[in-house]
């Protein structure tokens, strides 16, 4: 995508294409018309809103672009899973991971270029961060690929901190939840943090989807070497946070857990993940680590993870492995913009 000169209709909230349809003398019932072809018939032309007036179609192509934006590039792993490539408005590149699963078929989105959490494990947070991404860019990675109608879940786990960029990630979940909007149920998104503590309540309070949490290590001192954020947000004040919320009923809070080889798997990790996540319902999702390029990172055994998991479940935390996906094609964060820029 070149450098946006109009305002993109894709990304706008209701409210927001109220505000254009009294600038454009419009009738205000023409903002739901237009959310309508927005986000329940995704079209791609202006000219394609019959249902508004020709004056009203010329003024809107006048003031706005649509927005959407191909994906540049698709690298599709041996197990089914596809990784997509875009370029933002800034010039910078960006990834979305699809996932099928069965029945599932789940899309991992960026956030932002770049990140500013800097996770020594992650090969986004080597990048820095570049900018956040609009609502716009957030919402064309779901709408612009070609699996779009078959979507059953959205994870924000892709590139970026989505707790870093709140006002857009606000904005995308009312287009992707609200009735004008693509009228998803909030059980279908997962928003994962590495634990922004001070916007995490704006996200509790202000929606329902589910939380995902990166946890990687209970210990205050060992977390901050491997996740900085833990310098300013300490994961205690995270799960303090937590512990007022309710995660009895559909919504839903886990902790991710990349497992690293005599890092983060003793027992004492054990020991201390019992005593951190006491009296919060949650779940503990362990990864196997992807190897990226000159990490001194690497995961332990498969027989290792097993046993660490199968602990964790006796002492009383549900704790599941997932499945490695896409290491054929570098499904990591930030492999595949990482080669492009070069």
């Amino acid at each position: 995508m070149t450098k946006n000169i109009k305002p993109c209709l894709y990304g706008s909230s209701l409210e927001e294409l109220k505000a254009l349809c009294k600038e454009l003398e419009l009738p205000q019932f023409a903002a739901k018309q237009i959310a309508g072809w927005l986000y329940t018939r995704f079209v791609t032309d202006i000219d394609a809103m019959t249902n508004l007036s020709k004056i009203a179609r010329e003024r809107l192509k006048e003031r706005c672009q649509l927005g959407l934006s191909a994906p540049l590039k698709v690298s599709t792993s041996t197990d089914g899973t596809k990784k997509y490539l875009f370029r933002t408005s800034e010039g910078e590149y960006i990834e979305s991971a699809l996932i099928p699963d069965g029945e599932r078929m789940t899309l991992c989105v960026s956030s932002q270029a770049g990140c500013k959490m800097g996770c020594k494990f992650c090969a986004t947070g080597r990048m820095g961060f570049r900018h956040h991404l609009p609502a716009t860019e957030i919402i064309n990675q779901v709408l612009s690929i070609p699996e779009r109608d078959k979507l059953t879940n959205l994870v924000f786990m892709g590139m970026g901190e989505p707790l870093d960029n709140i006002d857009n990630l606000m904005r995308t979940l009312d287009i992707l939840t609200s009735e004008w909007g693509m009228a998803w149920s909030p059980t279908r998104i997962t928003v994962s943090t590495a634990g922004v503590a001070k916007t995490l309540p704006r996200l509790l309070d202000e929606s329902k989807v589910h939380i995902a949490v990166s946890l990687h290590n209970p210990f205050s001192e060992e977390r901050k070497e491997i996740m900085p954020i833990e310098n300013a947000y300490s994961i205690k004040e995270v799960c303090d946070i937590l512990r007022r919320y309710d995660f009895t009923h559909q919504r839903r809070v886990s902790f991710e857990y990349i497992v690293l080889e005599g890092m983060n798997c003793s027992f004492r990790h054990i020991k201390e993940l019992s005593r951190l996540l006491d009296g919060i319902k949650c779940r503990i999702n362990l990864i196997r680590f992807h190897k990226i390029p000159d990490s001194p990172f690497y995961s332990p055994e498969l027989e290792k993870i097993i046993e660490f998991r199968d602990t964790l479940t006796k002492r009383g935390i549900q704790t599941t492995l997932r499945a490695s996906r896409g290491e054929d094609i570098e499904a990591a964060c930030g492999l595949l913009s990482t080669a492009e820029k070069k």
